[in-house]
């Protein structure tokens, strides 16, 4: 059992810093490069009342992940309480929206739309207050 123990030691520890993601993207080639891409492109297919083909649900499908691992993501290069709360918004909406669109629920997706608007909204209002002043 000792034996046992000393084999698992060091499957257990931290990994060290060298093993860590290394960061590609600065954050705002991830906002605007991913993230923005990817929300509009929900919020566009919703405002046209919803995929309507293949290609379209595709899209609906792939934007919908984007989203919800980017969360993720976000939450990899910030660990403070506010960021990670505002990251999992939009990681749950991501999810929610992949959901529907796997179901091909154009209904549902269209629901989710003031929900990713107010993941958004959210992160932003924290993380850039030149854009979303307090009070606003």
């Amino acid at each position: 059992m000792l034996i046992g123990a000393l084999l698992l030691q060091p499957a257990l520890q931290e990994p060290a810093p060298s093993d860590a993601p290394q960061p590609v993207a600065t954050m705002k080639q991830l906002m605007v490069d991913v993230i923005h891409p990817a929300s509009n492109a929900l919020l566009l297919l919703s405002s046209r009342g919803g995929p309507s083909d293949d290609t379209e649900w595709r899209e609906a499908r792939r934007s919908a992940m984007t989203l919800a691992e980017s969360g993720n993501l976000l939450i990899l290069r910030n660990r403070a309480a506010t960021w990670v709360a505002d990251a999992r918004l939009l990681t749950e909406v991501g999810a929610a929206a992949y959901k529907a669109a796997e179901a091909r629920d154009a209904k549902t997706l269209a629901a989710l739309s003031p929900r990713i608007d107010a993941s958004c909204t959210a992160c932003h209002k924290h993380s850039r207050p030149t854009v979303f002043p307090p009070g606003r």
